[in-house]
């Protein structure tokens, strides 16, 4: 399939709906439930974005990425992090070309339309950073020279719980690089009993192209299209904003159990998040249950508890309905 060309930004919207239904279907055929999980990474897809993946082993985040990257027709590499991983690993390093006498940048694996990170947590801060420098620039810079990542660019890491061994903690400012951090829980039994069923025998999946990389940047241009109107802009705003504590707008809970809050970044992300939500939805411009929809995951890792909140057992989720 070639790049798109819509008559109209209704019709655009449309398309955009339509294509969530058939990435949603195909991905289906692989990913037993996690409905809500398939849904968020569309979404930060569409709009552009990073998305952090949280979960312990074994609940099929490699396998959702993959299934994601073979459906939209992408280039996809998948990169192992590591305690020993350096950044030139993935990034790519100057090497001597003996013919010519120079040396020529040698591309990492950094250099694809999508990028699993996986385990992202297991390799020192060093790495971490490499990583998310990209992710920010959408180029590397190897030997004074500034090299392009291919477009669309779009890295989902997934990461193990801190709690867990051998794991380096994101530090908040790299964490605010991903646009979603997404919890992926254990199944329900019923979805247990499918996966078995569906992994333990010879079945065989053959997963249709739904998008090409033209169209997916088409798209991410029809999310930019959409209208939002000023109170639902001004209401996701003052989300992030009620997130700070010690200032005028501060919720009592925000003031008690927060260190701090989320940055404008955050507000950005909410406003586009809630496009993206209210068009898969089949609607043309976004109301306040779309941002709600959307809130958790843009803020979660963005907002930090202090010391009273985790003795209490105060969550982020919490704090964020609270917000409401």
């Amino acid at each position: 399939m070639s790049q798109t060309t819509f008559k109209s930004d209704v019709e655009a919207v449309d398309a955009l709906a339509q294509a969530y239904q058939d990435l949603k279907s195909e991905i289906g055929k692989v990913i037993v439930g996690q409905d809500e999980v398939v849904k968020a990474v569309i979404i930060s897809l569409f709009s552009n974005g990073h998305s952090l993946l949280v979960g312990v082993p074994g609940l099929a985040k490699t396998l959702l990425v993959s299934t994601i990257a073979e459906v939209l027709d992408l280039d996809f590499k998948r990169i192992q992090f590591t305690p020993d991983l350096m950044p030139s690993d993935i990034t790519g390093s100057e090497i001597l070309d003996k013919e010519r006498n120079t040396f020529r940048f040698n591309k990492g694996p950094l250099f694809a339309n999508i990028i699993l990170a996986d385990e992202i947590n297991r390799t020192p801060p060093k790495t971490q950073a490499a990583l998310l420098e990209a992710m920010q620039e959408r180029a590397v810079t190897a030997g004074g020279k500034r090299h392009e990542l291919p477009s669309p660019f779009f890295v989902l890491a997934t990461q193990n719980p801190i709690e867990q061994e051998g794991t380096y903690p994101l530090p908040e400012a790299q964490l605010d690089r991903f646009m979603f951090n997404i919890p992926l829980d254990y199944p329900s039994y019923e979805e247990e009993v499918e996966i078995v069923k569906q992994t333990t025998t010879l079945k065989e999946y053959d997963l249709k192209h739904v998008l090409t990389g033209p169209q997916i940047l088409e798209y991410q241009k029809v999310i930019r299209k959409v209208p939002v109107s000023d109170h639902v802009l001004e209401y996701a705003v003052s989300l992030a904003v009620k997130t700070r504590p010690n200032t005028p707008q501060a919720t009592d809970m925000v003031n008690n159990y927060i260190s701090w809050g989320a940055g404008p970044r955050a507000s950005q992300y909410l406003v586009l998040g809630a496009k993206c939500h209210a068009a898969i939805s089949g609607k043309y411009a976004p109301d306040e249950e779309d941002v709600q929809a959307i809130a958790p995951y843009v803020l979660r890792h963005r907002i930090v508890r202090n010391y009273k909140a985790e003795a209490e057992g105060i969550s982020e989720e919490d704090i964020i309905k609270s917000l409401f």
